[in-house]
């Protein structure tokens, strides 16, 4: 059985932080709407405080993420150890979308590493933390980060990326983006 916390303490924001990968679900308000499950990594994650965590968002394939938290707000962060111990982390919550002049964007991309691909900051403000077991999670090493993003995003350059978002900024529901 799971145990439900009170927040994001020192010891959990370690293993947190430890993971090399996570999740985040979000989904629209409408029924016939898509749930999006999106992969994230690199070092793009911050914990801000117990109760709200935030991440780098970059330019990538889609914007169905930050579509559905500007709808609706409701996301859910998952942590999986691919390591020898199991365990599953979920952080629920609300989310929003931070972009430039805002100080919360500056403050979490100062945290990270620059990206030029980097278009949005995330918070999520959290309303529940827990953790499950994660036996059915297989064991697996990491073998290193993708550069891939980043070799992208310079390829583009600032006007390509920009061309980009314009073209892609609209969810898969309808929902605008950025």
């Amino acid at each position: 059985m799971g145990k439900v916390f009170d927040g994001i303490d020192d010891t959990l924001a370690a293993w947190i932080t430890a993971q090399p990968m996570w999740f985040v679900a979000t989904a629209p308000l409408a029924a016939n709407g898509h749930v999006n499950v999106s992969p994230r990594g690199l070092d793009s994650f911050s914990i801000l405080s117990t109760h709200r965590v935030a991440w780098v968002d970059f330019t990538g394939s889609g914007i169905e993420t930050i579509a559905h938290l500007r709808e609706n707000g409701r996301v859910c962060v998952m942590f999986c150890s691919f390591g020898q111990r199991p365990r599953v982390v979920r952080l629920h919550g609300h989310g929003s979308v931070h972009q430039p002049p805002d100080p919360l964007y500056d403050d979490v991309v100062a945290r990270h590493p620059e990206h030029p691909g980097a278009r949005a900051v995330i918070t999520v403000d959290i309303d529940r933390v827990s953790d499950s077991c994660g036996y059915g999670v297989p064991v697996m090493d990491v073998v290193g980060e993708r550069d891939l993003l980043r070799l992208t995003a310079e390829k583009k350059g600032v006007d390509g990326i920009a061309a980009y978002l314009a073209a892609h900024n609209t969810s898969l529901d309808g929902l605008p983006g950025l």
